[in-house]
């Protein structure tokens, strides 16, 4: 099924395991508040690989012969990952440190929906269920976007991030506020 597509999977599979190693990382806050340089230097080559990982995605995903609602979870799939990233790295080109760190916990969640799928899918057969393609669409969705739900809930019942309306870059506070 991947011979003709080798080189796509290789890019996939190098550069996803560079996020995958080095993502638990840079979530050592004594570690990143101590030493920022390395933190920024390890984020740059964290999203170097993901580049490489989303290229080799993307050359898997337009050369599949796989059903389209397979083609079309895993493009999803590709697109949360992407989108969680590019704004927890707008966040923090524009300073706020805190909305980045919000990102990346959740783009994280969304880099491990690969491992999750691998997991579900042999359970979900050995649990009675034929391997289907609306099986396998099913898990690819759910691989991303329960692990995401599961990390917002239990980040905001935690206290960890506060439901607050943040302003827009540049807005100009009301007269008078402090």
């Amino acid at each position: 099924m991947f011979m003709m597509r080798r080189s796509w999977l290789w890019m996939h599979l190098a550069g996803g395991l560079t996020t995958v190693l080095l993502g638990p990382v840079q979530f050592f806050t004594q570690w990143r508040h101590r030493y920022p340089r390395p933190h920024r230097l390890v984020g740059r080559l964290y999203l170097s690989g993901l580049l490489v990982a989303a290229t080799g995605a993307v050359g898997l995903i337009a050369s599949s012969p796989a059903p389209f609602a397979i083609r079309l979870a895993f493009s999803a799939t590709a697109l949360a990952w992407l989108t969680t990233a590019l704004t927890g790295l707008v966040a923090i080109r524009r300073g706020a440190v805190e909305r980045h760190r919000r990102w990346m916990v959740r783009h994280y969640a969304v880099t491990l929906a690969p491992i999750l799928f691998r997991l579900s899918l042999p359970l979900a057969i050995a649990g009675g269920l034929a391997p289907s393609p609306a099986l396998i669409a099913t898990l690819l969705w759910c691989s991303w976007v329960v692990p995401l739900l599961a990390c917002e809930t239990v980040c905001r019942l935690a206290g960890l991030w506060r439901a607050t309306r943040v302003p827009p870059p540049g807005a100009v506070p009301l007269a008078g506020a402090r």
